[in-house]
């Protein structure tokens, strides 16, 4: 890797290991905590790749690019961002980011994007930058991988005039992806529109809901439940869309491919609806997120007149091991419950077992599939992994980001079981000792010595 890197983060810990790492791939490295000398580097001509956090204490990383642009048009920025959410991603795409990465990040993955931009010296095309939505913060946020690629894709697509099939559990958020489509395109201002199956029997119900979504977007909800003659008035409708017409959008539960191949979805509605296809995932397919969406709910309910809460750490196991068939709604409505009914800021494990006993299918995520081998399980995620791009490719650098989510927890649960013990861990893993102790050094693991029982 050739190149110099300007890299701006309040984390001083940030700043040293990227200048490290930087470093060491033969780069030359300016590090700064300060937006205004980022700014001044960038003015002096300095630099061939910008790395930049978005909250900093002199202002806004992502407000800077714009200016970035007219200094130095060409210049590449990558992004990297604790604040996970669809919002940050977008604006990172708006504002012509070169790429966007949520914090914690991992650093191969983040190497190779650079290397990838210092090589190109241009950016990725990026939709037409504007001023970002009213919108608050929206509850749909999320660290994983799995949310950050739904992010991307829909950052990628947002101003499109592709239809878009959006599929994914009850609860999942089907139709917030849809709204948020729209929030953040160029039709925002224009009318949204949802067409449920009851608007699809009134007489002329469907030209009346194409006549108020204008230009904007209509929403054909659970479009897998529709009969065929309701299918048929959808078709026929799609056939004679012309100029200035709605951006078109479904959601759907079922497997509609499924439903085509047993007779009972249209084929030709099926390949007009599926333009740009989205998979949601279901919550027990992004366990790491739940803690973060819990503190959200319980904050959101704090924000609106309640009492601040938190999860004890026993009750935040539990909250994160349940399966949740109900995905995010079913955890909002049991959050929303424990903030308004729970007398301490603290909600205890008690009160959350209270919560959860009268709910459907209470068994721990951990649990579901025992008597599957752990092949099955990957090929599973990996299966999902690729559905969630609708056809298209992942990101470059797949495998390296496989093998990181493979390896990490790989390490941890081992040196928890040897106790901290790295040379027990490097003989029950089969590894050398140095291999090790590189491998925890490069993952940031945390090792605890610890008397282990046996």
């Amino acid at each position: 890797m050739d190149g110099t890197v300007l890299i701006a983060d309040d984390d001083r810990t940030i700043r040293t290991v990227l200048t490290q790492a930087f470093t060491r791939a033969g780069c030359k490295v300016h590090a700064t905590s300060s937006l205004v000398t980022l700014m001044r580097w960038v003015a002096e001509g300095k630099g061939d790749l910008v790395i930049s956090d978005v909250v900093m204490p002199d202002g806004n990383g992502l407000e800077m690019l714009p200016e970035i642009s007219k200094l130095r048009d060409g210049l590449p920025v990558i992004v990297i961002s604790a604040q996970n959410t669809i919002m940050t991603a977008i604006k990172a795409t708006e504002a012509k980011a070169f790429d966007y990465l949520p914090k914690p990040f991992d650093l191969p993955d983040l190497m190779k994007r650079s290397a990838r931009a210092l090589a190109m010296q241009r950016r990725v095309a990026a939709p037409a930058s504007r001023s970002a939505s009213d919108t608050s913060e929206l509850p749909f946020v999320g660290r994983t991988s799995v949310m950050q690629e739904l992010y991307r894709l829909i950052a990628r697509i947002v101003n499109g005039d592709l239809a878009v099939l959006i599929n994914g559990e009850s609860g999942t958020g089907k139709s917030l992806v849809a709204r948020t489509i729209h929030d953040f395109s160029d039709r925002r201002a224009l009318p949204f529109v949802v067409v449920t199956a009851t608007e699809m029997t009134a007489t002329d119900g469907l030209d009346r809901m194409l006549a108020r979504a204008n230009a904007g977007t209509i929403v054909f909800d659970e479009v897998g439940d529709l009969d065929l003659a309701a299918q048929g008035q959808i078709a026929r409708l799609m056939d004679r869309l012309g100029d200035n017409a709605p951006r078109i959008m479904a959601t759907s539960q079922a497997d509609l491919a499924e439903k085509m191949e047993a007779g009972n979805f249209r084929q030709d509605l099926f390949y007009r609806l599926n333009g740009v296809g989205l998979q949601v995932p279901a919550l027990r397919d992004r366990v790491d997120d739940i803690a973060l969406l819990a503190a959200f709910f319980l904050d959101r309910g704090a924000a609106e007149g309640g009492e601040a809460h938190h999860l004890s750490n026993d009750a935040q196991k539990l909250v994160q091991s349940y399966s949740w068939p109900g995905n995010v709604r079913q955890l909002e409505n049991c959050l929303r419950r424990l903030g308004v009914t729970s007398g301490q800021t603290e909600i205890s494990l008690t009160e959350v077992e209270a919560a959860l006993g009268g709910q459907p299918a209470m068994e721990p995520v951990t649990d579901q599939r025992q008597g599957d081998k752990l092949a099955a399980s990957i090929a599973r995620h990996l299966q999902r992994y690729f559905d969630l791009h609708g056809g298209a490719l992942p990101p470059p650098g797949l495998y390296a980001r496989i093998l990181h989510e493979m390896e990490l927890p790989l390490l941890e649960i081992a040196l928890d079981a040897t106790g901290g013990n790295q040379a027990k861990c490097a003989d029950l893993l089969g590894i050398n000792r140095n291999t090790l102790r590189k491998k925890i050094s490069d993952l940031d693991i945390r090792v605890t010595r610890r008397r282990k029982l046996m």
